[in-house]
């Protein structure tokens, strides 16, 4: 490994903190990241938000049950969406960033974007971090702007692109495959001077129902990279295809699936349901304290 790579991972592993200015999120016990979509079309139906009553209300909730992040996100990424325009998508991301900004100053905020110049937007506005679900592969500049900005980064894992990534996505040896990727564009980030990455395989994301769950078996791997990990596997088809359920009744299987998550290393859990979540940390915590 690179030293400047191993080196700022030692550091960042030893300090667990994400920092956005004043404010510090401690990593050593898992923390909840609420979902917000500003998306008219989102796989989930329960996670919507069309109008800024409704937008905060959902903020409310979410932060009074124990969301330490809101992770806003104004394109849809389920599989097979259509690719918005960038200025559809600021001016999506941008009204709805200043509410929350002013309402609740003090929730870390969270945007969902692959694109830098969005990025640059939102952080110049008072985001906290970026969660891009390309790792930084759809837009080569995303690196400087983080750096530029000194934010925290969710590097996450996809192959392909929303509208293909479901149409026979294979592998060889998936885990060594997804932990080249985030290796290789941890580097990219690391020499460009980002100091602070979150890791995440992006379940769902040019993966099928059988690659999913054996991520999810062997998501300890990713670990030894140095870098924290996200999950986010709340009411996906990873759960709901194999229930044969629809996703409004995917919570139970969430919550199953974030305990194994946490157990093997995840220490920020994406949900749409923030209660359940938090119980589901709190009960583990009990658990791996007895």
């Amino acid at each position: 490994m690179p030293n400047k790579l191993k080196d700022n991972i030692d550091k960042f592993s030893t300090e667990t903190k994400l920092r956005s200015g004043t404010k510090t999120l401690d990593l050593k016990h898992p923390l909840v990241m609420g979902i917000l979509n500003l998306t008219p079309d989102s796989f989930y139906d329960g996670s919507r938000h069309q109008n800024t009553q409704d937008l905060l209300k959902r903020a409310e909730k979410h932060i009074s049950e124990g969301a330490v992040i809101l992770d806003i996100g104004a394109v849809s990424t389920r599989p097979g969406a259509t690719k918005i325009s960038e200025k559809e998508e600021s001016n999506r991301l941008l009204p709805s960033l200043h509410i929350l900004r002013a309402t609740f100053p003090e929730i870390w905020i969270s945007v969902d974007t692959w694109r830098a110049s969005i990025a640059k937007q939102c952080l110049n506005e008072g985001a906290d971090m970026i969660n891009d679900i390309s790792g930084g592969s759809f837009d080569k500049t995303m690196p400087e702007i983080i750096a530029k900005n000194n934010t925290p980064y969710v590097l996450m894992h996809i192959k392909g692109k929303p509208q293909d990534m479901q149409q026979n996505p294979t592998y060889g040896d998936i885990v060594k495959e997804i932990e080249f990727f985030l290796k290789t564009q941890s580097k990219k980030f690391v020499d460009a001077g980002v100091k602070q990455l979150i890791l995440d395989p992006g379940f769902g994301f040019g993966k099928t129902l059988e690659h999913n769950y054996h991520l999810l078996k062997h998501l300890d791997e990713f670990r030894k990279i140095g870098f924290p990990l996200m999950v986010g596997i709340s009411r996906k088809s990873m759960i709901h295809k194999l229930l044969e359920i629809n996703a409004d009744e995917a919570l139970n299987g969430t919550s199953v699936l974030n305990t194994l998550a946490i157990q093997n290393g995840a220490k920020i859990l994406r949900v749409h349901d923030v209660k359940e979540a938090m119980e589901t940390i709190k009960l583990i915590q009990k658990y791996n304290a007895s």
